[in-house]
């Protein structure tokens, strides 16, 4: 019996032993994952803290965009920034949580609003506009003051520049081309009918000095006019050596001298005719002035008649630069303003001139004036028909200067946006003056040292907009 009590009991004792060496684990496992979840940081929704609860998301171009789950701005379709959670629990951010909710509005429609929180019919949450958004602290209709922190500022590229003080000076730029001088112009012409015998200049373009050789022509008029002085000037030895008739005899020489003259025949032949009372077959023609031959009409041969223009000479020393003008540009030029001249095939080098005149006729099409302007050519660089870029400056006087980037000029009224500190903004409008290069005058609105944007002020003029008419539905 008791090998069978034995047989039966072993069993049963075996049985027991395995039972709490389970039941040991398992107490282990869960006092193991217990402590576990005690000691492990409460970090998963369902024990979300305060800071994690406020989690809001918002649009960088759009600020008054906030929601509290990620997406898409529904107005520019950006995707949503977080500014919550985390990353909320900065000053900046605590304190507008403290901002008084003044109501709320759709993101989709402003005129939609609400005094609780809500959705939409699309199940978009209402905006909260906050009290200090509704007051319009600026004096600029349809704009109000923006706020935008730091980090906001970053992600839009925002920038502020100083106005300062200093010497403002309009200009005033323009394409103009190099023409020639009409001053400077001289045509050869010819009195008297010929033979051309000889060419001395024989292509276009060719430089002349004043007295160069030109071309040689022989006229049976011109031998006649030479023998009728030859005989004026015997006539007068004989009257002369005879003691009467002294005076007929003067007269008859100054007369046969003066044809000679008006026929262009020059003072050095008249005398060579008169010291060696030999007439010339050929009579050569020389250059009235130095410059440059544009046109020639001429060659060995040809037959010249009264009235012919074989040469044109052009001295180049001098050019004329002409330019158009626009009306509103008209009241800043005036004559004698200095003008600059930029050329591509001299890039590092800039001409001075002046202006000589402006066109009193306006062109009906073009809407536009005349300028000519008058430079220096002494080397010859400048020549007809280069473009170039013409820069008008008026003298300089004292004033306000901004970047030319901080206006927004809406075409009836030009606004900046003054940096209050502290990330607000406030719109104002200016009356802007002279404009140079890249700054332009301030006349008023605006104080020396006060800091203007003067990039990503498009978006803060969007959001101003949005803000006062917010303000606008607000004040109802």
């Amino acid at each position: 019996m008791s090998d069978q009590i034995d047989l039966a009991g072993g069993p049963r004792r075996r049985f027991g032993v395995v039972t709490l060496l389970l039941v040991l684990a398992v107490g282990l496992a869960v006092g193991g994952a217990g402590t576990f979840l005690l000691s492990r940081p409460r970090g998963g929704p369902e024990h979300a803290g305060p800071e994690e609860a406020a989690e809001r998301y918002t649009c960088p171009m759009h600020p008054t965009i906030v929601m509290n789950h990620p997406g898409d701005c529904p107005i520019c379709g950006m995707t949503l920034v977080k500014v919550g959670g985390a990353e909320g629990g900065s000053t900046a951010e605590g304190r507008k949580e403290e901002r008084r909710v003044a109501f709320y509005r759709s993101p989709m429609d402003p005129r939609q609003t609400s005094p609780t929180p809500r959705k939409d019919d699309m199940g978009m949450d209402y905006v909260a506009v906050y009290q200090d958004e509704l007051h319009v602290g600026a004096a600029v209709e349809g704009l109000a003051p923006v706020s935008i922190d730091p980090r906001r500022q970053q992600l839009i590229g925002l920038r502020t520049a100083e106005a300062t003080a200093g010497p403002v000076s309009a200009s005033w730029r323009t394409v103009g081309k190099v023409a020639v001088d009409e001053t400077q112009v001289h045509h050869v012409n010819i009195k008297v009918g010929g033979f051309v015998e000889r060419v001395y200049v024989d292509y276009v373009g060719k430089t002349v000095r004043l007295g160069e050789p030109l071309f040689t022509v022989y006229s049976p008029d011109l031998v006649s006019v030479q023998e009728e002085y030859l005989l004026a000037l015997r006539t007068r030895e004989m009257l002369e050596g005879g003691g009467v008739a002294k005076d007929a005899g003067n007269d008859l020489v100054t007369s046969a001298r003066e044809r000679l003259r008006l026929w262009d025949i020059p003072e050095s032949e008249i005398e060579r005719l008169e010291r060696t009372k030999q007439p010339t077959k050929a009579l050569t023609f020389h250059s009235p002035m130095s410059g440059i031959v544009t046109k020639k009409d001429v060659v060995m041969g040809h037959r010249l008649n009264e009235g012919d223009m074989p040469y044109e000479i052009t001295d180049l020393s001098r050019v004329w630069v002409l330019a158009d003008a626009y009306e509103l540009d008209l009241s800043r030029i005036h004559l004698g303003m200095p003008a600059k001249l930029a050329l591509g095939a001299f890039p590092n080098r800039v001409f001075t001139g002046r202006v000589v005149f402006i066109d009193p006729i306006l062109d009906p099409k073009t809407r536009t004036a005349k300028v000519r302007l008058e430079f220096a050519n002494p080397k010859g660089e400048l020549k007809p028909e280069m473009f170039g870029e013409v820069t008008l400056e008026s003298p300089p006087h004292e004033g306000l200067r901004i970047p030319a980037d901080a206006v927004i000029d809406s075409g009836t009224r030009k606004v900046v946006f003054v940096s209050l500190g502290e990330g607000r903004f406030q719109p104002r409008e200016v009356r802007v003056g002279a404009t140079s290069g890249d700054t332009v005058e301030v006349l008023s609105g605006l104080r020396a040292g006060e800091e203007v944007v003067t990039r990503a002020n498009f978006l803060i003029d969007s959001e101003s907009q949005l803000r006062a008419s917010l303000a606008a539905m607000g004040g109802k």
